[in-house]
């Protein structure tokens, strides 16, 4: 499995970025894919995830209202669209295959992808 993420850049308070991920290797059904994301100095975070099959899902309260993801079967990717974008969005966002949840009630991932740089400047 292969996963490329990409769209990041630097955007102002309250404007709106898109996050592509490329995904590749193999039929993604029945497969939770999602995003996280890492902030400087801080751990990794999970940021919310899509049922490739069902296209459900689930967000972080902090990015819930702001944050949508959704996935396009024909091209094998998946999308973040971020609206109303806040400073403490400001990380590294990584896009991530294969969703599973750890011991200790936080999420993990078997694949990864590379990470896209996102910085919101006030």
């Amino acid at each position: 499995v292969q996963l490329q993420a990409s769209g990041g850049g630097l955007v102002q308070v309250g404007g709106p970025l898109r996050l592509s991920c490329a995904a590749s290797g193999r039929r993604f059904d029945h497969y939770i894919l999602g995003w996280f994301r890492q902030a400087p100095g801080k751990e990794r975070e999970f940021v919310g995830d899509i049922d490739w099959t069902r296209a459900s899902t689930f967000y972080v309260d902090s990015v819930k209202g702001r944050f949508t993801i959704s996935r396009d079967n024909a091209k094998n990717t998946m999308y973040l669209q971020a609206n109303n974008l806040k400073p403490e969005d400001t990380g590294v966002y990584y896009c991530a295959s294969d969703l599973y949840d750890l011991a200790n009630g936080q999420r993990g991932a078997r694949y990864w992808g590379q990470g896209t740089q996102v910085t919101v400047s006030s």
